[in-house]
């Protein structure tokens, strides 16, 4: 008995050092940090952090690895009003204004309320999303626009069709440096105020939000111009909110195959829809991944290195990690856990981003205005 305990021995070692190895499913596991990077708040009061992007390369005032973010409220805390953009430069660790759009900007039907749609191009152009209001609820909801801005922060232009209406959601990205491809939610059409209900007494949903591709040409040194624009998905649920201004599709990620994920925040769900870059018709709705589960009104989305989406949810402060090629839901963290919110965190996440390394990822705590980076 005394040898076979003994001989045992080298095996169990052998057993807990093979398990201590074994590689994370995910990111998630290996994220043991949150660092406080900056307050997103401006001189002019600006509030509610929304969109996050990072630079991927250095044109104008704009450095690689430079990290924007939107507010989407104004110093008075009214949805749909606020108008800067701030720039974070992990290289100094300053905060500093990249840009300031006059509420009612000529050419943006409704004014300003920069939204979670933002993207910076290899090129350095700034592209970003308006869905205003004017009195901070969708009773005043405007059709918004797309906002095409300089390295140097100034607008250069703007796009407007019956097609934008209300950009909202993520912009996911394909650029080629004179050529790019967007895809954006837009998640306003038709939409009442939030007092309004359907007949069973329930907030009124619309099924308009869709999925707009604009295919961009970029001439050197000049704007990019809309070359071409096709709906790729559409019918999603949208509806008013007293609390959160709009709810729709809002995350987008774009991978390498073509396949195009979008969280559907009413559902509950994140689907795909295939072949993006290059379908000619709208795939509907798409097909759902994964649905329900640990997601909570899912919301923004990025993709790791690994292929898995990072999705954070809008009723609790988790990010949800997802297989979409094994629609699994792998892991879960939380990153905001403030108690003054039940669950804790709700309403206070919204914008992701990976940083250059891949190893992590930025995010905003909106109860306290900042940008945060979570590390391994």
């Amino acid at each position: 008995m005394r040898r076979a305990v003994l001989s045992s021995l080298p095996l169990l070692s052998l057993l807990a050092a093979t398990a201590q190895a074994a590689p994370p499913a995910g990111l998630l596991e290996t994220i043991h940090r949150h660092a406080t990077l900056a307050s997103t708040v401006p001189a002019n009061g600006d509030l509610n952090p929304y969109a996050i992007a990072v630079a991927p390369s250095s044109v104008g005032a704009i450095a690689k690895g430079d990290v924007l973010v939107t507010n989407f409220n104004n110093v008075s805390n009214l949805q749909g009003t606020g108008t800067s953009i701030v720039r974070y430069s992990p290289a100094t660790g300053k905060l500093s204004l990249f840009a300031d759009l006059p509420a009612k900007t000529p050419g943006c039907p409704g004014g300003i309320g920069l939204s979670t749609a933002l993207a910076v191009l290899r090129s350095g152009w700034v592209i970003v999303g308006s869905a205003p209001s004017t009195d901070g609820t969708t009773k005043t909801l405007g059709q918004g626009c797309l906002l095409v801005l300089g390295p140097d922060g100034k607008l250069a232009a703007t796009w407007t069709g019956p097609d934008i209406v209300d950009p909202w959601g993520n912009i996911a990205l394909r650029d080629d440096g004179d050529r790019a491809t967007l895809f954006v939610s837009m998640a306003g059409k038709d939409v009442p105020g939030p007092e309004a209900r359907d007949g069973t007494g329930k907030p009124v949903v619309v099924h308009k939000a869709s999925v707009l591709r604009l295919r961009l040409a970029i001439p050197a040194g000049k704007p990019p111009r809309i070359a071409a624009r096709d709906v790729v998905a559409d019918g999603f649920g949208q509806r008013a909110d007293a609390g959160a201004f709009l709810i729709g599709p809002t995350g987008l990620a774009l991978a390498g195959n073509g396949t195009l994920y979008v969280s559907d925040a009413l559902a509950n769900r994140i689907v795909a829809i295939p072949d993006a870059l290059t379908r000619a018709d709208s795939a509907g709705t798409g097909k759902t991944v994964t649905q329900g589960g640990l997601l909570r009104r899912p919301l923004a989305m990025a993709m790791t290195p690994g292929g898995h989406l990072l999705v954070t949810n809008a009723l609790n402060g988790q990010v949800v990690e997802v297989d979409p090629a094994a629609g699994k839901q792998v892991y879960a963290q939380w990153i905001v856990t403030d108690q003054a919110q039940t669950p804790p965190g709700n309403g206070d996440l919204f914008g992701i981003a990976m940083n250059p390394a891949g190893t992590g990822f930025y995010y905003v705590a909106d109860d306290v205005n900042t940008l945060m980076e979570a590390r391994p």
